[in-house]
């Protein structure tokens, strides 16, 4: 895959917007100053989304496939039930692995079956999550994978900080340009690539864990916004 720059003139304005990370623009020909504004927002969480899995072994691959599919109809129905919309629930297909018992200088015995099916749920209401998870563990789901925290708010908190950014590489412009007894002559080029809200996982565990422990601390969680913007003005 090759490296370009996409060059954009917009009202006397020219935007970069690079495709590869180690992409290389040419340096301007006349004086100028470069400059990096950031932001960090930290937001409160108000959703989540639970990723659990049923892992079953049996004798025969029906049974496994059988006991699995069980144990996630069973959740599904119970999450319908609580009022989480079926677009919220995604449900992925079954793996279904032979397992067999090794013994040196022996032939490979088949001693059963293995099932596995994981279930996504988007929790929009942190106060349900305790009773999601002990609904699951009481369906026959015997893992949960983790709980990434996020925010409905996400895109608005996402234009609050690159606001911030832009704010920040422009005072940032400002005093260095005055500091160095400089004039600034408008903005030559802005690089900006899209930056993702950090989701924190907060848990991993399996029904055997003795350390599985659900708490109101979920109800507190934050998520970080962060944005980065590059600037180059010209200097008169």
């Amino acid at each position: 895959m090759q490296n370009f720059t996409l060059i954009t003139l917009v009202s006397g304005l020219i935007l970069s917007t690079s495709t590869a990370t180690h992409a290389i623009a040419a340096e301007p020909d006349f004086a100028h100053l470069e400059t990096i504004g950031t932001s960090k927002i930290v937001a409160p969480a108000d959703m989540a989304v639970v990723n659990v899995e049923v892992s079953i072994k049996a004798k025969t691959a029906t049974a496994a496939k059988t006991a699995s599919d069980l144990a996630v109809a069973k959740f599904v129905e119970r999450l319908t039930q609580a009022g989480v919309s079926s677009n919220l629930i995604q449900s992925a297909n079954i793996n279904l692995q032979p397992q067999y018992q090794y013994e040196k200088d022996q032939q490979n015995t088949l001693i059963g079956y293995s099932a596995n099916r994981r279930v996504s749920v988007t929790i929009n209401n942190l106060t349900k999550l305790n009773d999601i998870l002990d609904t699951a563990l009481e369906q026959g789901i015997n893992r949960i994978n983790n709980i990434a925290l996020s925010s409905s708010k996400v895109e608005q908190y996402q234009q609050q900080a690159r606001q911030a950014a832009i704010k920040d590489a422009q005072q940032k412009a400002s005093q260095l340009a005055q500091g160095f007894g400089e004039v600034l002559d408008g903005v030559w080029k802005i690089r900006y690539l899209d930056q993702r809200a950090v989701q924190p996982i907060m848990m991993r565990m399996n029904a055997e864990s003795s350390h599985y422990d659900v708490s109101k601390s979920y109800q507190q969680g934050q998520v970080t916004i962060q944005d980065r913007v590059e600037v180059t003005y010209r200097l008169k």
